[in-house]
């Protein structure tokens, strides 16, 4: 199986511009942004999408939330940021591992009423 475009930037295959890495993930930022602040928490272990983890993963899981706030206080956006997880294609999933969008920068209120 051929590596993701993820398990290549991890890999230092292809180049990225890395908010955060530690042994367990790394975050970069989005390529094509959809906010002024768009950054992608990505676990290095792959896992093609967040209903396949297992119950093993439980902890890596709690650890790229702990990262989520760490990037947005870095950002100084930690009291106005969005985390989004797409699973599947249908969700609009385009790279199959998982990771986790964090959007800010602008107003969701629109997107993401209440």
């Amino acid at each position: 199986m051929s590596k993701t475009i993820f398990e290549k930037i991890i890999d230092r295959e292809l180049p990225s511009n890395i908010f955060y890495e530690d042994d367990l993930c790394i975050a970069i930022e989005d390529i094509a942004p959809k906010a002024p602040i768009h950054v992608l928490i990505i676990p290095k272990k792959p896992i093609q999408k967040l209903s396949e983890a297992k119950k093993t993963d439980q902890a890596l899981l709690g650890h790229l939330m702990m990262v989520v706030k760490k990037v947005a206080e870095e950002l100084n956006v930690q009291d106005a940021f969005n985390i989004i997880i797409n699973n599947g294609e249908k969700a609009g999933q385009t790279v199959f591992h998982l990771h986790i969008h964090l959007l800010a920068g602008r107003n969701f209120t629109d997107l993401f009423p209440g």
